[in-house]
């Protein structure tokens, strides 16, 4: 078995997805406290659902993520399963913003998603470099980046 793969009872596997969702009308307000709470979020639905983040960043308007997801769980369910769940638990949090969106909808409906096979080396630096250039853009200084999905110790 290759570093990459990993096993299930009779199954060796590499299934890597490249997945980007956004926020409901684009808003771009996932700063601070909530771009920190959304990786946390995510990084534990993730968990549950036993699919591994291998690089993932939340950037003020989108979220992009690069992850290994067992054969057994279609990626429709388990995109359908994070943005369900997280918005669930990110109104949970922060009450105020159930009330200025209104119907309950955080995420904007349907996703993008691309399997990664030999390039995943190239879609990792992608994801890195989005978060760099989305500050260099909007001229953030690098003192306040914080990154939401390493994990705390």
């Amino acid at each position: 078995m290759s570093m990459d793969e990993s096993s299930l009872s009779h199954t060796k596997w590499i299934c890597k997805y490249h997945i980007i969702f956004i926020p409901k009308c684009r808003r771009k307000e996932v700063y601070g406290r909530l771009r920190k709470d959304i990786g946390e979020i995510l990084r534990q639905l993730c968990q549950y659902q036993n699919v591994e983040i291998i690089e993932a960043h939340a950037m003020k308007d989108h979220i992009h993520m690069l992850v290994s997801i067992p054969p057994k769980l279609a990626v429709s369910k388990f995109v359908g399963y994070l943005k369900g769940k997280s918005t669930l638990m990110i109104y949970e949090r922060h009450a105020n913003l159930k009330y200025k969106h209104g119907n309950r909808h955080f995420w904007a409906r349907g996703y993008y998603v691309s399997t990664v096979g030999l390039n995943q080396k190239a879609v990792e630096e992608y994801i890195r470099n989005q978060e760099k250039e989305d500050m260099m853009y909007d001229q953030i200084s690098f003192k306040e980046f914080d990154e939401p999905f390493k994990k705390v110790k």
